[in-house]
């Protein structure tokens, strides 16, 4: 008899195949477990930081040869491994005569304690922390790190969450879909999956009851997992595997009747931006600069950063590339400039609002932004994380013209933003949605938690009218309309991009691996077409209605197995 679970679809794919789950953790050491025989604090101290260097160099090593995502997750959990707090803490314990497996885990569970109490993108920050733990109490012991099962034949990867160091090293040959019992849409979990092209779903809490050896179907589309798949199940599945192959992006974003809608791509290094310009991306929507930023104790120089940035717009020259400023806090803290003890941190200071807190960051960005742009041929436009009134829009544009760039903007991520959007458009002249912050503040529904993961879902239709807003805010301002644009990960679902181009989208910015399915169903559409579907979400009582109404007026979309 099949047996059913439900969670949230994170990326598209209807697969069935054996259940291999995460390897069992690595074990606790006792607790205060004295020093070895013969062996005094100090060199224990000094085993103890040469297995926290090794996990750090490791993690920054498979950064350096990862793309993306991947880097990004594994540099930001590197830093967490290099956190010179945690060392601190674990190495008083040894001094006190504790061995450095028990002084480690000890330290590392007040930190993760204190994260988890915090909420929202702090208490997913506590998973990281206990992963980095992990690792270096296997390295201490000798013994591998926690790590993806091998198998002799592709499976589907089940755990109760995955760490950002597991996702990021995902081989897609031998792993077919990916389940978690806990985790979000945005979760790392989500991201890397998207990214890779695999089927995925989170929150699906009674999968922990799979075990090595069952056999499910999993549909990314709609969330479910089948024990024991019968025939519709394998229908699905062989439906799914005998889908129209997608065609190429031909460079060009488009609607049926002709209507350009430019598809872009986000980046966080030039590494990225090469690669995405190969996929034909016809520019950058979001330059993710943290990637400059994330583990280093100190500011990056002027001279480092203009390089970083060039390497991006080396890649598109004659192309519009979109900076967005450093986002740090909440998720993506940074030692030298965050404080990690607010209360509450995704409603922080984080973003623009770290410039009031330590001044002089964004100016110098800034003008290393325009000393990067200075002889580049790319039209380089730059903007705001976290802005939330027009006199903030107005300052932001008066840094920008201070320092030399031509085009601030602002990203729309609050809904004060989106309701104010004529006001805020003003001062600017252009705006670009983060649906991924949109939902959750909309919602208020933390994107990092799987409990709430029905709530953080870019189709719940309040998002979609604050999208609206905003488009229409844009186009409302008097004489010279600015452009709205979307750079969250929505921009990445096929059907949903259709709905956000009939809510006046001007452009859509993904990861490159989504620019032929997006492209190839924008083309099925023509703009009143697209603006009669948008209207059905708008008009849904819910996400799931919302969706629904729009996947049944594309059904291209089952052509192409999305």
């Amino acid at each position: 008899m099949s047996e059913r679970f439900t969670g949230v679809g994170v990326s598209a794919g209807r697969v069935i195949g054996p259940v291999r789950r995460m390897p069992e953790p690595i074990t606790a050491p006792a607790d205060g477990a004295p020093l070895p025989a013969g062996v005094s604090a100090e060199e224990e101290s000094a085993r103890l930081a040469e297995a926290t260097q090794a996990v750090a160099a490791g993690l920054k090593e498979r950064a350096a040869a990862a793309t993306g995502d991947a880097a990004a997750v594994l540099k930001a959990t590197a830093l967490m491994a290099s956190d010179r707090t945690l060392l601190k803490s674990a190495t008083k314990l040894v001094a006190t005569g504790t061995c450095a497996e028990s002084a480690i885990w000890e330290a590392a569970d007040a930190v993760a304690t204190q994260l988890a109490a915090l909420g929202g993108y702090m208490a997913e920050r506590a998973t990281d922390v206990l992963d980095v733990r992990a690792r270096i109490v296997a390295q201490l012991r000798g013994v591998p790190a926690p790590g993806i099962p091998d198998s002799d034949e592709p499976f589907v990867l089940c755990a109760v969450d995955l760490a950002p160091a597991d996702t990021a090293t995902l081989d897609p040959a031998r792993v077919l879909a990916l389940v978690t019992s806990d985790g979000g849409p945005q979760s790392h979990t989500a991201i890397i999956a998207r990214s890779l092209g695999l089927p995925a779903i989170v929150a699906a809490r009674g999968t922990v009851a799979l075990a090595d050896g069952d056999v499910v179907f999993v549909d990314g589309i709609d969330g479910t997992v089948v024990r024991g798949p019968g025939s519709a199940e394998s229908a699905l599945a062989e439906a799914y595997a005998s889908r129209v192959p997608l065609p190429e992006f031909d460079g060009t974003g488009r609607l049926a009747d002709g209507h350009r809608v430019p598809l872009l791509a986000n980046v966080g290094s030039g590494a990225d931006a090469v690669e995405a310009a190969a996929a034909g991306a016809q520019g950058v929507g979001l330059l993710r600069t943290e990637f400059c930023f994330l583990s280093r104790d100190t500011e990056p120089t002027r001279e480092e950063q203009v390089e970083a940035y060039r390497a991006v717009f080396d890649a598109f020259g004659g192309a519009k590339v979109v900076v967005r400023t450093l986002d740090a806090g909440a998720d993506k803290p940074l030692p030298f400039l965050t404080d990690d003890s607010e209360p509450n941190p995704a409603l922080g200071v984080r973003g623009y609002r770290t410039d009031a807190a330590v001044p002089g960051v964004l100016a110098r960005q800034l003008a290393a932004i325009a000393e990067a742009a200075d002889g580049s041929t790319a039209e380089v436009w730059t903007m705001a994380p976290m802005i939330s009134t027009p006199a903030e829009a107005a300052a932001f544009a008066g840094m920008c013209a201070e320092a030399g760039l031509k085009t601030p903007g602002v990203m729309v991520e609050v809904p004060s933003a989106a309701l104010m959007a004529r006001q805020l458009a003003s001062e600017v002249d252009f705006a670009s949605i983060g649906t991924n912050d949109l939902t959750q503040y909309t919602m208020a529904a933390d994107r990092q938690l799987g409990a709430l993961a029905e709530l953080n879902d870019p189709w719940q239709p309040a998002v979609l009218h604050l999208v609206k807003a905003t488009c229409d805010g844009g186009a409302a301002v008097q004489g010279d309309p600015r452009p709205v644009g979307v750079c969250g990960e929505a921009a990445a679902d096929p059907a949903l991009a259709v709905v956000l181009v009939g809510l006046g989208v001007a452009t859509l910015s993904m990861n490159r691996r989504a620019l032929p399915a997006v492209a190839a169903i924008l083309k099925t559409v023509d703009l009143p077409g697209a603006q009669r579907i948008a209207g059905l979400a708008l008009g849904a009582g819910s996400a799931d209605e919302a969706r629904g109404a729009v996947r049944a007026e594309l059904p291209e979309l089952d052509v192409f197995g999305l």
